[in-house]
Formats: structure tokens, sequence, C-alpha cells
């Protein structure tokens, strides 16, 4: 271990042998057993909870990517730092984004809402479009916005109920979270087929798909939608439409030109 007693508050005392913490250092620290602490080093079959863990990881001062291999060895997937720890676009990303167009796209964060994109992304899809009070939430967005049912005609129910099951999917890594409680609440009070379709529990993992979009201007769109994980926040998801060979969708966004904002932020 790195960290020497003194970096944690305690006396360093008698020389040691190796540097670093002692096991039952750690466990007096994490508040816990000396002998079940020298049992979960030892590789046994030990289940600790996630308090247990985050006790633990905040005794040796690990940095979040180390906190989630913890998590990850102890078999629980689900850690994320909600709270402390903001989604934020990088710089890089945003290029990324400006780098696809004509192709629209976009970053959706842990959340499901719209955290960045480009011009294209806007155009199609008219994500600035206000839609209180959760303006950027791409399910309420598909459910309280009249404009998804004109984008997504005449298959809405067929595309909500896929992004519905998606949604409900990840939901159980926050379904104890404030927010998403007040958003479920809100849903069922504004959408019949929300209401209808929540309590069926159907999931389904995210894969990629087809996607037709009714455009207002542009007619119909075909696009292959296919996501993207940030390998170093895996919160945030790279949604990429990719016109579809054979249609006249490639021609139709570049008709677009360069009206519009370059790249939207949520």
């Amino acid at each position: 271990m790195r960290l020497s007693p003194e970096q944690v508050g305690l006396l360093a005392g008698r020389r040691r042998r190796t540097p670093g913490l002692r096991r039952e250092e750690v466990a007096q620290l994490a508040h816990v057993g000396v002998s079940w602490y020298t049992l979960l080093e030892q590789g046994r079959a030990l289940h600790p909870s996630s308090q247990v863990l985050q006790s633990i990881a905040d005794a040796l001062q690990l940095t979040p990517d180390e906190r989630q291999h913890l998590f990850l060895l102890a078999n629980q997937h689900h850690f994320v730092e909600t709270e402390t720890s903001p989604e934020q676009v990088s710089p890089a990303l945003r290029r990324v984004l400006e780098g696809l167009d004509p192709m629209p796209a976009y970053i959706m964060g842990r959340r499901w809402d719209f955290l960045a994109w480009n011009t294209t992304a806007e155009q199609v899809l008219l994500l600035s479009t206000p839609m209180p009070p959760y303006d950027s939430n791409a399910v309420w967005r598909m459910f309280a916005n009249p404009l998804s049912r004109q984008l997504y005609h005449p298959k809405w129910k067929q595309v909500a109920q896929k992004v519905l099951a998606e949604f409900r999917a990840e939901s159980a890594y926050y379904a104890d979270e404030e927010w998403f409680k007040r958003l479920i609440a809100d849903l069922q009070r504004v959408s019949p087929e929300f209401r209808a379709w929540w309590p069926r529990y159907d999931v389904r993992g995210r894969s990629d798909s087809l996607k037709e979009i009714e455009h207002p201007l542009l007619g119909r769109l075909v696009f292959e939608h296919t996501t993207l994980q940030v390998p170093t926040q895996p919160e945030l998801k790279i949604m990429i439409y990719t016109p579809f060979p054979e249609t006249a969708t490639l021609e139709k966004l570049q008709q677009l030109g360069d009206r519009g904002v370059a790249v939207g932020t949520g």
C-alpha cells in the first residue's frame, strides 16, 4: 500500500519491515474487524456490502478509477458518485461531435439527459425546443413532447416502448435517487402511455437499430443508430445516427448546409 500511517493520521510507531499500512490499521480506519479484513484480503468468499466497500475505499484514499475497480472485484458493478461527480463533456468529445457532421450525434448522460450535440442533431431532432421541467431528458421528451409523435410517426408507439424498456433496464442503478422518483411521478402524471406501460417492467439492453424520422422539412429520414460508451466516463454515451444506404437521407442532410448553431449543450 502506498499510504503511510502519517497520511491517514496514525502514528508510525517502530520501524516497519515494509512501507504502507498494516492490515489492522486499514481495518481500524474502515471500521471493520481485523480477522474479517484479513479474510477479505486473502480472497475468501465474503460478500461485503457497498457501505463496507465505501469505508475501505475511503480508508485507502482510492481514486475514482480504483474505487470502480474495487467494486467490480466484489461483483458490485454499479458504483457512480452521482452527486459529487457532475457529468461533464470534455472539449475533445465536443470536437468529436463536430467532426461527425453531417451525421446527427449527441452525448447522453446517466440520467438520460442530452448533454451536448452537433449541428445536424439539433436540426433533425430539435433538441433545443423547450420542454419544461425536464428540457434535456430523453424519456421526458419522448412521452411529454407532442413533437416526438410527429418525428417518429407512424411508429411512435414502437419507438417509445423501446426507449422505455431500455430506460427501465438501466433504472436499477438509480431507482432510489430522488430525481428518478420525481421524473417517474411526473411522467405518470402527463402521459397515459407511460402510466400504462411503466408497470409492465419491460426491459431490454441497448443495441444498434434502424431509426426512421419524419422530419417536418426534410421528410422521411432513415438512420442506423449506434451507441458508443466513453471509456474514461462510462456514464456518458455517444449516440450516432448514420444515414442508411440506398436512401436519400444523406443528400437531405447535406441540404441543411450551415444553418443553425454549432454544438449545443443542455
